[in-house]
């Protein structure tokens, strides 16, 4: 798999951002987690470039999948691979 940069903006305690780590751990891949739980600058920041407020955001490169629903609905019709492997959506 060619090497991508995914970013996930959580909060611990956050089922949803417990579940998009789940997807990610049983795809192989790494990521780093950003928590914007005590930290109102990393919460700004995840605002500004997502446009949403809530956890998990998730991204990969440049490329802003969404939440974990939109991480799970990607995956399901087979658009999170390509993304994994470093091919343009």
């Amino acid at each position: 798999m060619s090497q991508v940069e995914i970013s996930i903006y959580y909060s611990p305690f956050c089922p949803y951002c417990s579940w998009a780590q789940q997807l990610l751990d049983a795809k192989g891949v790494e990521y780093t987690l950003i928590n914007v739980s005590d930290d109102n600058q990393l919460r700004e920041e995840m605002e500004l470039k997502s446009g949403r407020t809530s956890v998990p955001q998730i991204f990969i490169d440049d490329y802003h999948v969404g939440g974990f629903d939109d991480l799970s609905a990607l995956d399901n019709r087979g658009g999170l691979e390509p993304l994994l492997k470093g091919e343009v959506v």
